[in-house]
């Protein structure tokens, strides 16, 4: 799984893209919001392509996110939710909607998170970029 969001200023029309490879097969997903963060398009990513999924799933998903990479693989956002959404410096977490959701997939889900460089000319990261500005286009 390959993911990515946009945002057109920040907040701003925002947008998300997922492609989802499985057994030579491809699927990509987008959607969008009028108004929004980028952290909130890169999360709703991630979320919108495992649900996706129509079973428990061995998932390596892909992303150029260090927001979301880092607060899964670093512990902070189990963290965040056992300290009531507040962080080590007891300010609420930003996004404690969408990471309560993302944690709870991952409860379904077995995923190995990944992180590539932005803009780097990683072909499926650019692609789900490709889609994430196309869908956060239409609410300009």
């Amino acid at each position: 799984m390959f993911t990515d969001g946009a945002c057109s200023g920040n907040p701003g029309p925002g947008g998300w893209g997922v492609v989802l490879r499985y057994n030579g097969r491809e699927k990509e997903i987008t959607g969008g919001e009028p108004s929004t963060t980028n952290n909130r398009m890169e999360l709703t990513a991630v979320i919108e392509g495992l649900s996706a999924l129509r079973e428990a799933c061995e998932v390596i998903l892909t992303s150029d996110s260090k927001y979301v990479v880092d607060s899964i693989q670093k512990g902070w956002a189990r963290s965040w939710k056992r300290n009531g959404w507040r962080k080590a410096d007891k300010k609420p977490a930003l996004n404690a909607d969408l990471w309560d959701k993302l944690l709870t997939l991952l409860d379904i889900h077995k995923v190995t998170f990944v992180w590539v460089r932005g803009h780097e000319g990683h072909e499926e990261n650019e692609r789900c970029d490709k889609l994430a500005v196309a869908s956060a286009q239409k609410y300009k």
